[in-house]
């Protein structure tokens, strides 16, 4: 297909968006008709709350979720399957909240479909899933999202507006962190049968960290070099993706030349952690850690005054503010304004969602982004399996304008 014809195609598809939202209204129709697949994650968002946006349909296989996801949503139309789901009348959008191996092909299935897209993370579990995934859009010419959390928590909104008017300076260095202790009661089933996420790999699941760093420093991670660990445990030697591993720690290079570090545990001794801390030549942002000090805004003190530390040396002299958090809900419409979980981000997510769609735009989150967030991921654990060698990073680009 020529770059013209896709043009086109998406010209068409965006302009035909516009009028069925239009014809939505018009009929007395929200624009947004979503059905929701995946009755535990999946029920933890408010697209009933959302003033363009309809529950039309729900899906799962499980009775007592399908029966969850029915009584949160207020929807009686419930189907065990989720290609029985895509036939529904009138759905024009899907949420994707089942099992992390199910999420691209799911996502791609529904845009075939002529469906928009959120997907819970990770996008995919291998380069071609995220290949398949930016194909599907650019043909389609329809709207996916992938619903990473940590891009709407308060602190990361927060760093993305200051990083955006030039407080932090040049942030040279940044890191994040998630620490997810416990995850072994969730890697059996009730029958003791091993689950999707048993052994799953660490980093295959990057996202809550580089969906904190990337949407800041505004740069893509292009090299790693990944550092594994296991202890022999029956887990990481038994489970289906051949992986060694409960915990990875990646060290990256920016395509802009910086340093951050990428770490996801799912066996450690500490709190449990969605976090990360910028370090700049004007500014620093430190994110509260699990021992519960607080975030902290770090700034070189205004005059220039030095100290003498311990050893009688000068020493740079800083001003340390609390960062008591900045109150985003009231961006939200009305009815939306409630505590969530991860950070009070779900119905920020729920509503850019809703919104790209009615706006017909490419969302916050959108397929690149997706992919940017997941494929170092991807690389890293390659390169912690082969002791610690460096490697590349693809960078697939950026949304084109709409």
């Amino acid at each position: 297909m020529t770059s013209e014809s896709t043009r086109r195609q998406f010209l068409q598809t965006t302009a035909a968006g516009a009028l069925a939202a239009s014809a939505a209204r018009a009929q007395g129709q929200k624009p947004v008709r979503i059905g929701v697949v995946g009755g535990r994650f999946g029920a933890t968002f408010q697209w009933h709350l959302d003033p363009d946006c309809e529950v039309a349909a729900v899906c799962d296989i499980d009775p007592k979720r399908l029966q969850t996801l029915s009584e949160v949503y207020r929807c009686g139309n419930t189907y065990r399957t989720f290609r029985e789901m895509l036939k529904h009348p009138g759905l024009n959008a899907v949420g994707v909240f089942t099992p992390a191996p199910t999420h691209a092909w799911m996502a791609v299935e529904a845009m075939k479909e002529g469906k928009h897209v959120i997907s819970a993370v990770p996008a995919g579990l291998s380069v071609e899933e995220l290949e398949q995934l930016i194909e599907t859009v650019r043909r389609t010419g329809l709207r996916y999202m992938m619903a990473e959390t940590s891009y709407y928590r308060a602190e990361v909104i927060t760093c993305r507006e200051m990083a955006q008017a030039g407080k932090f300076g040049t942030i040279f260095y940044s890191e994040a962190e998630y620490h997810h202790e416990g995850l072994i009661a969730l890697m059996y089933d009730d029958r003791g049968l091993p689950t999707w996420r048993h052994g799953f790999p660490p980093m295959f699941y990057p996202t809550h960290s580089t969906g904190i760093v990337i949407p800041v420093t505004g740069e893509r991670l292009t090299e790693v070099q990944a550092v594994g660990w296991g202890d022999g445990h029956e887990i990481v030697r038994t489970n289906a993706y051949l992986n060694p591993f409960w915990n990875t720690t990646g060290f990256f290079k920016t395509s802009k030349g910086h340093a951050s570090r990428i770490a996801v545990f799912w066996h450690v001794a500490a709190g449990g952690a969605e976090r990360g801390h910028f370090y700049g030549n004007r500014m620093s942002y430190i994110m509260e850690r699990p021992e519960k000090s607080p975030n902290t805004i770090v700034r070189i003190a205004r005059n220039g005054q030095t100290q003498i530390d311990a050893n009688g040396y000068p020493e740079g002299k800083v001003e340390m503010e609390v960062d008591r958090g900045g109150n985003y809900l009231d961006r939200l419409p009305e009815p939306m304004r409630i505590k969530t979980g991860h950070g009070n981000s779900h119905t920020f997510l729920t509503h850019e969602f809703v919104r790209a769609i009615v706006e017909n735009r490419h969302p916050a989150v959108n397929v690149w982004e997706a992919v940017a967030y997941t494929l170092p991921g991807l690389i890293a654990h390659q390169s912690a399996l082969k002791g610690g060698e460096p490697m590349k990073i693809r960078d697939y680009g950026e949304a084109p304008a709409a």
